[in-house]
């Protein structure tokens, strides 16, 4: 396979590269890009079901939007089952690790409200049973539209395949909460073309999924952001020197990097409505890094972008390696170049001692990073793991040009609403 230049040859833009010289720079444990601890006592938001990735409801500028007062957060979620005898060890204990395991495979929608951006209450499903085309609901994103309470949640469709769909519904609220009424008509709008973004054919591993849309402070137009993986067939992909970076003596060598095909897929909308859409270039690659960039999302500060991804650390390529947690890279335009962050592209990482303390981060414009519980060591050996499934702890970040500082810490799920729309 041709390099990542010579692939999309004249087109839009050419993508930026996230470099294994980059990633040599990632150092673990640097306080400045480190979350803290996350307390093994760490309190649970349901011991009914298990949730992981966090979606606030936000404006189409991504302002995180309460309504008549009432917070709102999508979650994906899965049903605990300590009785299940699936889940029972041979001697009869609840087998929580496996049951978390499982949990993708079961993944669904469903909603929660609070009138302190915390302490949140269960609403229940999004959409009702057989609503959704396929098994799995997957990550995507929560659009307020207006003053009548419509909500269009972009999301993943996943098994069979992969497809980016939108389902509208409404907020309705009460003195007592919030309910969720429609989201009745899934409508499918792009999947994988197998020329700018790898397939399930290609790749039995592909990742193509986490819509967020967007409209671009400069131009007005409608976007997409998804993670995906660069079209060809596993393991044909080249990783040359572009892709290598400007590595020091010793580090040529790529191994099997060839198999990591990372990339941050956008999509412009060709109507005002989001319901067709054309796919483009990737606007990050990082071929021979990385196998996942997964729930990528913008903040805009000081006229520059911020685009900001997650990643893991199985995920890297031979050589190079950082923690599970957020990477970010910015520009002075929507389409690049794009540089790393903190000179390596980590942001937010979990500590050593605790490598899956934390997941699935979400950066909001007011600084503030939301994440779900993993498992945390307990014990004085810590070697035994308390399973999370619930919001941990929400961190706030400094941004100051090409750099990022960790300064603060709040309690757990704290999603405070940066604007109040009143319903009518």
């Amino acid at each position: 396979m041709k390099s990542i230049t010579a692939k999309f040859g004249k087109t839009p833009h050419q993508p930026s590269l996230w470099t294994r010289a980059d990633a040599l720079k990632v150092r673990a444990d640097d306080p400045t890009t480190t979350q803290p601890l996350v307390s093994a006592d760490f309190p649970v938001l349901s011991d009914k079901v298990f949730i992981w990735d966090t979606m606030p409801l936000r404006d189409i500028d991504g302002n995180i939007t309460s309504v008549d007062g009432w917070s709102v957060i999508f979650t994906l979620t899965a049903d605990r089952h300590p009785t299940d005898p699936q889940y029972l060890d041979q001697n009869g204990n609840y087998d929580i690790t496996r049951d978390w395991n499982d949990r993708h495979g079961r993944a669904k929608m469903y909603y929660w409200f609070s009138r302190t951006g915390k302490d949140w209450k269960l609403g229940g499903r999004v959409m009702a049973e057989g609503v959704s085309p396929t098994v799995r609901e997957w990550a995507g994103t929560p659009i307020l539209l207006n003053e009548q309470g419509e909500v269009d949640l972009y999301y993943t469709a996943v098994t069979p395949g992969a497809t980016i769909v939108k389902v509208r519904g409404r907020v309705v609220t009460t003195e007592h909460g919030v309910s969720l009424v429609g989201f009745e008509k899934v409508k499918p709008l792009f999947e994988a073309d197998g020329k700018m973004y790898q397939t399930e054919a290609q790749n039995a591993f592909w990742g193509f999924r986490d819509p967020w849309p967007f409209r671009d402070p400069k131009d007005g137009k409608l976007y997409m952001l998804f993670e995906g993986n660069v079209a060809g067939e596993r393991g044909s992909h080249t990783v040359g020197k572009a892709e290598i970076g400007d590595v020091p003596p010793g580090y040529e060598d790529v191994g099997n990097s060839r198999f990591q095909t990372a990339c941050i897929g956008i999509a412009v909308a060709r109507d005002e409505d989001g319901d067709d859409w054309e796919m483009l270039p990737p606007l990050l690659t990082a071929v021979g890094v990385n196998d996942q960039t997964e729930r990528p999302h913008f903040v805009f500060q000081d006229g520059k972008y911020y685009l900001f991804t997650i990643s893991h650390t199985f995920t890297y390529a031979d050589g190079v390696t950082g923690p599970d947690g957020v990477y970010g890279f910015v520009a002075d335009s929507l389409f690049g170049p794009y540089v790393p962050l903190n000179g390596s592209g980590l942001v937010l990482g979990n500590p050593s001692s605790q490598p899956f303390q934390t997941y699935s981060h979400c950066v909001m414009p007011n600084g503030l990073v939301t994440s779900f519980i993993d498992s945390v060591p307990t014990g004085e050996s810590g070697t035994t793991m308390r399973i999370g499934g619930t919001e941990a702890p929400t961190v706030g970040i400094k941004i100051k040009g090409q750099q990022t500082f960790v300064v603060a810490e709040y309690d757990y799920g704290y999603i405070p609403p940066m604007l109040d729309v009143t319903l009518k």
